[in-house]
């Protein structure tokens, strides 16, 4: 089904909504269609999967709890064929399953019940990653092996391209903008989301242990991105990485 569009200063923006529950995507597409999203709704897993393959999206709201196929097995599906990026969507509001989600490759994450308001700047948020209109700068952010491309979205280690999501993106960039330096999690969280609100510190737990199997870092004793205990996060520059 397909909704009206408005525009804003994105532009407009495309949306695949899979949820099951036919009267809260009606009135979820309603809210996103009034604030310049185009919306397609998807009623079950399996119909969303075959809707986010066929055509574009700028982002994926997934329902973690679907008939024909759930949101976690549509998610490992997609993220062997596409960087589109997730938004998953859960009734649940416990720590295990929004870490469940992110693991398997999801961006980000809402749950039940959630105000339209987050749903749109959640949403919101992800394409300005992915369009790369996340803070002034540009330039192409190199450390050793390591350059990152925010204008493509691109991550290149060592002249071998690196598949990243968007949000795992924006947290590498903010570690390599400064390399050395240790990013508290509630920082890395307000450089990806925008706002540290309504998060939870092991989300970029999970985005940082992917980003480490991505890299080849050995999550047992990292050499590129190193944890500070207690602290948070750093992207260790050449000099940090050699074995003392």
């Amino acid at each position: 089904m397909l909704c009206g569009v408005t525009s804003d200063a994105l532009g407009s923006i495309k949306v695949l909504l899979v949820e099951d529950d036919a009267r809260l995507a009606q009135l979820t597409a309603r809210y996103l269609e009034t604030h310049g999203v185009v919306v397609t709704i998807a009623g079950d897993g399996i119909e969303g999967q075959n809707e986010a393959l066929r055509r574009q999206y700028d982002c994926v709201v997934l329902d973690l709890m679907l008939p024909g196929r759930d949101g976690i097995e549509v998610t490992r599906e997609l993220r062997t064929r596409t960087d589109v990026p997730i938004v998953m969507v859960t009734a649940r509001g416990e720590e295990a399953d929004r870490v469940l989600g992110l693991e398997v490759g999801a961006d980000d994450y809402v749950t039940k019940p959630f105000s339209p308001r987050e749903l749109l700047a959640r949403i919101k948020a992800t394409v300005r990653r992915v369009r790369g209109q996340v803070g002034p700068a540009q330039n192409t952010v190199q450390v050793g092996g390591l350059v990152l491309d925010p204008a493509r979205m691109t991550v290149v280690l060592d002249g071998k391209l690196v598949e990243v999501t968007a949000y795992e993106f924006a947290i590498l960039r903010a570690l390599a903008q400064r390399p050395g330096r240790v990013l508290s999690r509630e920082q890395l969280l307000d450089v990806a989301k925008g706002s540290a609100e309504l998060s939870f510190d092991r989300s970029i737990d999970v985005h940082v242990s992917r980003l480490r199997a991505k890299l080849g870092d050995d999550s047992r004793n990292p050499k590129i991105l190193k944890t500070v205990r207690g602290v948070g996060y750093l992207l260790a520059g050449e000099a940090d990485r050699v074995e003392q």
